[in-house]
């Protein structure tokens, strides 16, 4: 085999779980939904960029392997991951009991809360009792999503599902959703800071198990080979301090891996 390519932490890992039947990697294909500032988003000229888009670039770097972004719907990454359209999931995706039951994930790449967004002036909270007869927006395929159908919907909140944040988001501002529900960050770190979110806000965490905080990337099931690959590389990340220069970039000093 070839070993031009990895890493030697790599190739130690990969001895001791795929023997001589490993892949020789050239590039690794992450598949992606571009929509989700300041996580992933689409650049001026096509590209893409963002906190999770960099961290994918310095995983492809550690592994010396070229790094090739495919834009896709989020509700449909884990179908375009089974049929092999691409290698893994980087796209803000969070960890769940179903989807785990479908594709694998590596270790942590950060964390991220979930939390309603409405006018300042609305006096809305993340509840059921209080959204009754509202109408709350989320992205499609989300975790919130789940959430929404399962807690909200049953209550007497009218929901509407959207193929991307911007759409959500536009909804908002236009007055035709009362509220929104996505990842407390992306909302606080995008939409927040934007003349449209001037006179909007974020609410408190919601805390339920059908919206975890743990985000990581997904690979196809029993494709040890990568998960094993990947999970050295986000360490390399961590003890170079690389990891810590991407997160000071896009976010401060926020914590965001124990955020």
């Amino acid at each position: 085999m070839n070993i031009k390519w990895l890493t030697l932490p790599t190739l130690a890992l990969l001895c001791c779980t795929t023997g001589a039947h490993a892949k020789e990697w050239k590039e690794l294909r992450f598949g992606v939904n571009p929509s989700y500032p300041p996580f992933e988003s689409t650049t001026a000229d096509g590209g893409v960029q963002g906190f999770g888009v960099d961290l994918g670039n310095a995983i492809c770097a550690e592994l010396k392997l070229t790094c090739v972004w495919v834009s896709n719907d989020f509700d449909g990454l884990i179908p375009a991951l089974k049929a092999g359209k691409f290698d893994a999931i980087e796209s803000s995706m969070t960890v769940t009991e179903p989807r785990k039951k479908q594709i694998d994930f590596t270790d942590r790449l950060y964390a991220g809360p979930t939390a309603i967004v409405t006018r300042k002036d609305s006096g809305l909270l993340p509840t059921a009792e209080s959204l009754r007869g509202k109408t709350i927006g989320y992205m499609q395929g989300t975790i919130q999503e789940t959430y929404a159908k399962a807690k909200l919907g049953p209550g007497g909140v009218k929901l509407r599902a959207y193929q991307n944040q911007d759409q959500v988001y536009a909804d908002l501002v236009y007055g035709r959703l009362d509220a929104s529900i996505q990842d407390k960050l992306q909302a606080q770190m995008s939409f927040l800071t934007s003349p449209q979110g001037a006179d909007f806000q974020n609410s408190e965490g919601i805390s339920d198990p059908l919206v975890p905080s743990e985000i990581a990337i997904g690979v196809r099931k029993d494709n040890e080979e990568l998960k094993g690959m990947l999970n050295a590389a986000i360490k390399a990340l961590h003890d170079k301090g690389i990891y810590a220069q991407i997160q000071q970039k896009h976010f401060g000093d926020l914590d965001l891996y124990n955020n």
